[in-house]
């Protein structure tokens, strides 16, 4: 990539190692920013240099402790707003309250939209979210917003070290569906469907599978991970059906309470060969999972920051650049 002066990228604390991938590629520095902490918690966010009349990309993920970030993030857009910036992008790799984007009982809160709106009335001028959990998210805007996918990348890592002769495609869910197909059929391998019940938060069962696994090589492939209970289950189900290898890629390693735990002992026992996350939730790089491979979105993200920067170009032509060659 060109380098560009006219480009102003601020990373947050929730994505300093993505910040500085995206910058290298784009020929820039990150933009000096002072991020500090009162005595009781507050936080106050200062860029270190003039911004007034020029378009500033912030690039944080709402990772735990998530509420901090949140924070930090709106107060880094209103600084940004105060000090007459013209135009405020906001790339979040990490979105979260996405899970919560409808009414499932009678009383529950849609976070999601709640969480779109304060980014727009703080002052952002376009968001955008990789690989949310629901599409749907997007219409809780009314300002550009971009639902950028990352799956791709990380399948095109993957199958590096996975043949595709004997691949079949595992959606976790029939929400999973949709996605899992599209990469399905980019490779040209049949799908199967894990057929799930969720009676709480974090917890699931597997009652079925749909397609044929028996001495077959699956690819599972899901938004996030977060504390491993339903990936991990899936997983033994399908080696309980035969399946030869099980790989998992996934864009949002979460990794809550006992999901290292839980991971790492499926790939000591060979219930799962190899997982692929990104660097959305920078977490990852410390996890030590055995048979971990972290998919950095520097490159990938540079070039939508570029796209915006241009003010012309495709966003789904720099999918095409990434997308996984199957079988012929």
């Amino acid at each position: 990539m060109s380098a560009n002066k006219e480009i102003y990228v601020m990373g947050l604390s929730g994505a300093k190692k993505i910040t500085d991938s995206i910058c290298k590629n784009l020929g820039i520095l990150p933009m000096e920013t002072t991020i500090s902490r009162f005595a009781d918690g507050e936080i106050m966010v200062r860029p270190e240099q003039p911004v007034r009349n020029r378009r500033i990309t912030i690039v944080q993920s709402l990772s735990k402790p998530v509420n901090e970030k949140i924070m930090e993030l709106l107060i880094a857009i209103d600084s940004l707003k105060r000090a007459s910036a013209k135009e405020i992008n906001v790339i979040i790799p990490y979105y979260a309250y996405a899970r919560q984007d409808r009414k499932t009982l009678g009383r529950e809160p849609i976070t999601s939209k709640l969480l779109a709106k304060l980014l727009e009335k703080t002052g952002a001028t376009r968001v955008a979210i990789v690989d949310v959990h629901s599409e749907q998210t997007q219409g809780f805007f009314d300002i550009p917003v971009d639902t950028l996918r990352a799956t791709m990348l990380l399948i095109s890592q993957a199958i590096k070290n996975i043949s595709v002769e004997n691949l079949t495609v595992v959606s976790p869910d029939y929400g999973g569906v949709k996605r899992a197909r599209k990469i399905a059929t980019a490779l040209g391998v049949p799908l199967a469907i894990l057929d799930k019940r969720r009676p709480k938060p974090n917890q699931a069962e597997i009652l079925n599978i749909l397609g044929d696994v028996q001495g077959r090589d699956c690819l599972i492939a899901d938004d996030m991970i977060d504390t491993a209970g339903t990936i991990v289950a899936a997983c033994k189900v399908l080696k309980s059906k035969g399946a030869k290898t099980i790989n998992i890629v996934s864009t949002h390693g979460i990794l809550s309470g006992p999901a290292i735990e839980r991971l790492t002992d499926a790939v000591n026992t060979e219930v799962i060969s190899d997982i692929y996350l990104s660097n959305s939730i920078e977490s990852v790089y410390e996890s030590n999972i055995p048979n971990l491979h972290v998919v950095d979105l520097g490159e990938y993200l540079a070039k939508i920051i570029e796209v915006y920067y241009s003010e012309a170009g495709s966003i789904s032509k720099i999918y095409n650049l990434y997308g996984p060659k199957g079988k012929k």
